[in-house]
């Protein structure tokens, strides 16, 4: 009635620590891009944000589709840096609203991927 397979408790701690790697790889990859994206956008002579937006929801869709897990920290990883600067820089605190795109794109490809591999 019941069909119980034994499991490998090597196997099963290989392919976990496969998934952990290869997401904080993503997540370290993920901060770094958002880090340029807010330095490319702290420049003086920088004053287009809607090419920033883009390029933090395209950002967000790269690392939501690649990642299996946890959109929102990736989100967060890419765009926590415009914030960050631009309250430690001019005491902005519109800076925040660079978490919309982000978010907007991580969850996006996080969404595309459930739909392309289905679990």
């Amino acid at each position: 009635m019941f069909n119980f397979k034994p499991y490998n408790r090597k196997e099963l701690f290989k392919k976990y620590y496969m998934m952990k790697t290869t997401f904080i790889i993503y997540l370290l990859l993920s901060a770094l891009t958002g880090f340029a994206i807010a330095w490319i956008d702290s420049q003086p002579n920088w004053d287009d944000t809607g090419i920033t937006a883009l390029m933090l929801v395209g950002a967000g869709v790269l690392f939501g589709f690649l990642s299996k897990e946890k959109p929102w920290f990736i989100a967060l990883t890419v765009s926590i840096w415009i914030p960050i600067l631009a309250v430690i820089s001019t005491h902005n605190y519109g800076g925040f609203l660079a978490l919309i795109p982000a978010f907007v794109g991580a969850y996006t490809g996080y969404i595309l991927r459930r739909i392309i591999y289905k679990p």
